[in-house]
This record gives C-alpha cells, structure tokens and sequence, in this order.
C-alpha cells in the first residue's frame, strides 16, 4: 500500500492556497479601480513596454495565448487598452494602454501599493523579497 500525502507534503496545494490567499488580497484593493489582479498585470506590462502583442504578453506573463486575449477583451471593451496592427506583421495586433487606460493604471498602481505594504504585514519585505525571487527562478527554470 502506498503511503497517502499529506496537504503539508504537497507543493501543489501549498502554492495553489497561498496564490489565491494573495490574489484575494490584491484584488479587494484593487477593486475600486475597477480591475481584477490579472488586468492589473497586463496594464503594468503595457505600461512600461506598450506595443505588445497577444503572444508576447503571454510568453511575459507566463499565460496561455487565448487566456490573455480573453482577459484584454473587456479591457478593450472599457477602452482602456487599444490594438492596432503590429509594425511587423499587419495581421498581428500589437497593444497599448489608451490615456484613460494610463489613468486607471495609475489609480490602480496606488492601490497596488497599499497591497503590497499588506502583504508584506504578514511575510515581511526580506522574507517577500526572497520569495518573490525563489518564484521567479522557479518559472526561468521551468521555460529554460
């Protein structure tokens, strides 16, 4: 018989719980700017490199194509981010935040901050600062 795992011995379980403990804290300050955790990622991405395209903030954002497409839908719908043809390939849509979209971002980038500094209540800056960089080795690793 094999021997059962525990929810402690899981690292599945263990991420998984503590990133929506953390996407629940973001988003609760991010709410009145009227964006979910992930909007706010892609407006920060479009922020300091617009010009993006689907795949491109996907490969960026470690997400699924369709997903990121999906989650610029309302974005665009809301007029926040614009799309045009991308300089290399017309065919392609390269996009970029809108000056309402810049606004929001900048609003939400307020609030974002007030989330981080709660955040960091509960793990400390030195100790989120190294689990951030564990996390992210983590994913270089995994696309290397």
């Amino acid at each position: 018989m094999t021997k059962r795992v525990t929810r402690e011995e899981c690292n599945c379980f263990a991420l998984r719980q503590a990133s929506r403990f953390v996407t629940q804290l973001y988003e609760r300050h991010l709410s009145p700017a009227g964006l979910t955790a992930a909007q706010f990622t892609i407006l920060s991405r479009l922020s300091r490199a617009p010009g993006a395209t689907a795949a491109e903030l996907a490969d960026d954002l470690v997400m699924d194509r369709t997903t990121v497409v999906r989650a610029l839908k309302p974005l665009q719908r809301d007029a926040l981010v614009v799309a045009a043809a991308a300089p290399h390939d017309a065919r392609t849509f390269a996009f970029r935040l809108s000056a309402a979209g810049q606004r929001r971002f900048e609003k939400a980038h307020a609030l974002w901050l007030e989330a981080q500094a709660e955040f960091e209540q509960f793990l400390k800056r030195d100790r989120a600062k190294a689990l951030r960089s564990e996390l992210f080795a983590l994913t270089k690793a995994a696309a290397a």
